[in-house]
């Protein structure tokens, strides 16, 4: 083979650290996640002390400069987009809540000035788990994250926030709370708000899944910021656009990794399952459904890799997770039905985990902005 030609092939190869990295977030999500997903969804919460054990694995450390605390390693949305794919393996609910610090992080990191990110990223050096957050959607069936109906004007020498933000991941807990809000004459623009403000109002909202997320309501009722605490003011300006397909990219990497846990079941399940002296895949229609949920969700691996590549290469990738996230919230869904059928009975009582990321999965087609890579 020519030298040209092997330099047009599309290499899937890891690098050394990316494969002992997954190695790592493989064993965490199965021994740390995947033994507490049902008891974490059955109480609504994650258990005690879940979210302390995840600052082992850097997430926060590794993008934060040096001369705050941080490692200072290049960012790296590929990397991180494995790393949401390996750890919703273990519990989607969990995953998204151990890296929502880091959206945050990497969305003051993308818009913030040097001075707002000496302010705010410090406190997540710490060997605690802190937990910060972005609030994007808002409660309506229409919502569109370039049609905001949240919104902020000029007040003296701050602003005034005022709308209602809904699903807004670990929105109870979070000390800081990075709200995006279509600013008076200037579009979309991110403001930083502390936990406790005055007229800030956070109520636990309930879901069918992602139970233990603690997705809750945030109301700003005239919330007062100063102009210091508005990200993209003056040296950089406010990337909504960036920060909703880094976080469709992470999010459906996500969903791949929980429909390869339901495929690899149901798959174990249906080779034991005897009915009429036989497996059940030896039925075509069985087997034909397998195939399917195969294809679908190597389809939709291939299509946020992809994504994931053109950003870390610094290339245009708005196209590619656009497509993702479309491919990701018909077929992911698609995947979690197909296994609670495959399941037949079995897939309707909760002794199987299957119905579990059937719930979760459905939230794919509607979330946005809460896993940016």
């Amino acid at each position: 083979m020519s030298e040209q030609a092997t330099d047009m092939l599309f290499d899937l190869t890891l690098e050394e650290e990316q494969r002992i990295t997954r190695e790592s977030m493989q064993r965490f999500a199965e021994v740390e996640m995947g033994s507490v997903s049902r008891s974490a969804d059955e109480a609504a919460e994650a258990p005690a002390g879940f979210y302390d054990k995840t600052v082992e694995l850097g997430f926060s450390l590794m993008p934060i400069p040096e001369d705050l605390g941080g490692v200072g390693m290049p960012r790296s949305p590929l990397s991180n987009m494995l790393n949401a794919e390996d750890l919703a393996a273990g519990d989607m609910s969990l995953a998204i809540g151990a890296l929502t610090p880091l959206s945050f992080i990497n969305a003051v990191l993308d818009n913030g000035t040097a001075a707002q990110i000496e302010k705010y990223l410090p406190r997540f050096v710490a060997e605690e788990f802190h937990a910060a957050t972005i609030a994007l959607m808002e409660p309506r069936a229409t919502f569109d994250p370039n049609d905001l109906q949240t919104t902020a004007k000029k007040s003296g020498d701050g602003y005034l926030i005022k709308g209602t933000k809904s699903m807004v991941a670990l929105g109870d807990s979070s000390e800081l709370v990075l709200v995006i809000a279509e600013l008076e004459g200037e579009g979309p623009a991110g403001f930083v708000i502390e936990q406790g403000t005055r007229g800030l109002t956070c109520t636990k909202e309930e879901y069918m899944g992602l139970r233990p997320l603690q997705l809750s309501r945030l109301v700003f009722a005239d919330v007062e910021v100063s102009s210091a605490d508005r990200l993209g003011h003056g040296e950089k300006k406010f990337d909504l656009q960036r920060l909703v397909d880094l976080g469709r990219i992470g999010l459906c990497a996500m969903s791949v990794g929980v429909c390869q846990q339901v495929l690899d079941y149901v798959i174990e399940y249906c080779n034991t399952r005897v009915a009429f002296d036989e497996p059940i895949t030896n039925r075509q229609s069985v087997a034909f459904m397998i195939g399917d949920m195969a294809t679908e969700t190597e389809a939709m691996r291939m299509m946020v890799y992809r994504a994931a590549s053109r950003a870390e290469q610094g290339l245009e990738f708005h196209k590619e997770a656009y497509l993702a996230h479309i491919q990701c919230a018909k077929y992911a869904m698609e995947t979690g039905t197909n296994g609670v059928q495959l399941l037949g009975g079995h897939g309707f009582i909760r002794d199987h985990p299957v119905e579990l990321w059937y719930r979760n999965l459905r939230a794919v087609g509607l979330l946005d902005g809460c896993v940016i890579v």
